[in-house]
């Protein structure tokens, strides 16, 4: 395996969890308003907790780009940012 083959492995890998990085956030202000945590910090808590699910699918599978990795990391990003949207005291 050459370093660009090594270098487009790794960034197939962390694609999904990036683009729900970059588009939770986004989608989070628009249903729920734009909250009190800033877009930024809010777009490096879904990158950092996105690879930690993917890692976790690695680990737990023994391959990556398994369901039910994709469907764990979709939750965990989706409770993450109704956490920091303080979605419990939105009225």
């Amino acid at each position: 395996m050459t370093f660009w083959q090594l270098g487009l492995h790794l960034f197939n890998f962390v694609l999904p969890a990036l683009a729900l990085a970059i588009f939770m956030p986004l989608a989070g202000r628009w249903v729920m308003g734009p909250g009190r945590t800033r877009l930024g910090r809010r777009m490096g808590v879904h990158a950092l907790i996105g690879l930690t699910v993917l890692i976790a699918g690695l680990w737990l599978h023994g391959q990556d780009g398994k369901m039910s990795t994709y469907i764990a990391l979709l939750l965990v990003a989706a409770t993450a940012e109704w956490l920091m949207q303080r979605g419990w005291a939105s009225q």
